[in-house]
């Protein structure tokens, strides 16, 4: 859903410290990005490279250069500033607001905000809400799992024991993000996070029990509102999966929202313990990103011990005696 002005008023108020100048003017306008800027030259006319659709803050700079202007510059200045569409304009630091500034804004049925926060504190507060907001987002039926700190989302076809295997991690000391169903955001560009719907925190439902509440069984510490998504662990059928990587040397990947996460594929079979494997791929996750790659180390030794071997039969080859 579209965020609005009200809606950001309402639900930062406090935080932000806010209170509107303009009454019900401009509140139901949407917001289309994230971005928050000051609007530079455009008070001053120059608007070639004014974008618009940001949110414009106005701090003591922009509202001093206001105040150095006569009622007619000032006047032509805010009529060709408000003249564009603009979603809304917050003004820093409580500071007093030159009346030519409300009324031409509700003339444009664009919103005045006030905030008594400085103008970094404010750019601080309101910057990661919007980045949140705006984040780009799905829905994934899978199972998600803090496994010594590396976040395993599981995947797989229903009923293939996605949630037996978190549970079991769970009682060996892990810890509970979402089951069934995980919604997945992407934060920044390059790392997505995963949470569980409202409704079903906390919650999980295996096959033969019915729905379990985790928190009540293994205690608070055993669940977690959110993790980021580092391995997504694929679950398979074991005549279905008979091409898994055997050496670790082909580094699968998938692509979730537009961000490659490594891919695990686990072939499934009678007595093949996938808690202790999904422990396994979290650790092994944890040395690679500290550098070492046991699957390339060993390649390593394996093609100077063929080197090695290569250049003893040359050697023995040469040897006529």
């Amino acid at each position: 859903m579209p965020l609005t002005v009200r809606e950001l008023f309402e639900r930062k108020q406090r935080s932000l410290e806010l209170e509107c100048l303009t009454g019900e003017a401009g509140l139901d306008r949407e917001i289309p990005t994230p971005e928050v800027s000051s609007p530079g030259l455009a008070l001053a006319g120059f608007t070639s490279r004014f974008v618009s659709e940001r949110l414009h803050v106005l701090g003591e700079t922009e509202i001093a250069y206001l105040r150095s202007l006569d009622s007619k510059g000032r006047q032509a200045a805010l009529g060709n500033f408000l003249s564009h569409d603009l979603p809304c304009i917050f003004v820093t630091k409580g500071q007093a607001v030159p009346r030519q500034l409300t009324r031409v804004a509700k003339e444009h049925d664009v919103a005045v905000i006030r905030s008594k926060l400085k103008t970094s504190e404010f750019y601080r507060r309101i910057t990661p809400y919007l980045a949140e907001v705006f984040a780009p987002e799905t829905t994934m039926h899978a199972s998600l799992a803090d496994v010594f700190g590396v976040g395993l989302l599981f995947v797989g076809q229903s009923g293939i024991g996605k949630s037996e295997c978190v549970l079991d991690l769970v009682e060996r000391g892990h810890r509970l993000v979402a089951d069934d169903i995980v919604h997945i955001t992407r934060r920044a560009t390059d790392f997505l996070i995963g949470r569980a719907a409202e409704l079903s925190h906390r919650y999980m439902e295996i096959r033969g029990v019915g729905l379990i509440d985790v928190s009540a069984l293994f205690g608070v510490r055993a669940v977690r509102h959110q993790k980021r998504i580092e391995v997504v662990v694929e679950l398979k059928q074991w005549e279905s999966a008979q091409e898994a990587d055997r050496t670790g040397l082909d580094g699968k990947t998938t692509d979730i929202l537009g961000v490659e996460i490594p891919l695990v594929v686990v072939p499934l079979n009678p007595g093949k313990n996938i808690t202790v494997v999904s422990e396994v791929v979290a650790m092994n996750h944890l040395l690679r990103y500290s550098g070492a790659d046991p699957a390339q180390a060993f390649n390593q030794r394996l093609l100077k011990k063929m080197a090695e071997q290569k250049e003893l039969r040359e050697y023995l080859a040469e040897d006529y005696e």
